[in-house]
């Protein structure tokens, strides 16, 4: 299994006391819908890009996004020690389910984006997550417009007709269609070769 057919669950911190306990970060909408977690793969920091699957033995939540960790064949402060700022992940098939109206966005990555006002706009070609913002990347009249991943502009998706629906603020294509967005890639005037003997 590779990272491409996973999704990234949180990570690892530090361990936590003596018996192989680790600090783990969660960024999940709904913590509660891991409570029964039984195993997890981890990216670990000497091995980027490699998937090491681990059973889980204890799930203890401190915080809507922070747990206490245990793994199975971790039961020292030696043993977790070289886990700390390993990345958790899970296999995408394990998302847990979500109600008709709901989505995860990298499943809508090829969907067609259509505006309340303006329309059929483009396609979504990816999701990207930020440290600040996660946005979709739409390919809109030759360029990639950034939609931020908000409430107020994401509003649905239909995925028997690979739709979403979006309410664009005013002024957000004009950014990507500015002439001096485009200028960068005409050539300028100026640079045109000037004929023998011309001043």
């Amino acid at each position: 299994m590779t990272l491409d057919d996973c999704y990234q669950l949180g990570s690892l911190g530090k361990p936590h006391g003596l018996k192989g306990f680790v600090v783990a970060f969660f960024d999940v909408d709904d913590l509660n819908d891991y409570r029964k977690l039984q195993s997890v793969l981890l990216e670990l920091p000497t091995a980027p890009g490699k998937l090491v699957p681990y059973s889980v033995e204890k799930f203890q939540p401190q915080t809507d996004k922070k747990v206490l960790f245990k793994l199975k064949g971790i039961d020292r402060i030696e043993d977790a020690e070289p886990l700390r700022n390993a990345k958790l992940w899970r296999p995408l098939a394990e998302l847990p389910a979500l109600s008709d109206d709901q989505f995860y966005f990298h499943d809508v990555v090829g969907y067609t984006v259509i505006d309340e006002e303006l329309g059929e706009l483009g396609v979504v070609e990816a999701f990207y997550e930020l440290p600040k913002q996660d946005v979709l990347g739409m390919r809109y009249q030759k360029q990639e417009v950034l939609i931020p991943v908000v409430d107020e502009l994401v509003r649905r998706a239909d995925q028997a007709t690979r739709q979403l629906f979006v309410r664009l603020p005013a002024g957000l294509l004009d950014v990507y269609l500015s002439p001096s967005s485009q200028q960068q890639e005409e050539p300028d005037d100026d640079d045109e070769p000037t004929p023998d003997g011309a001043a």
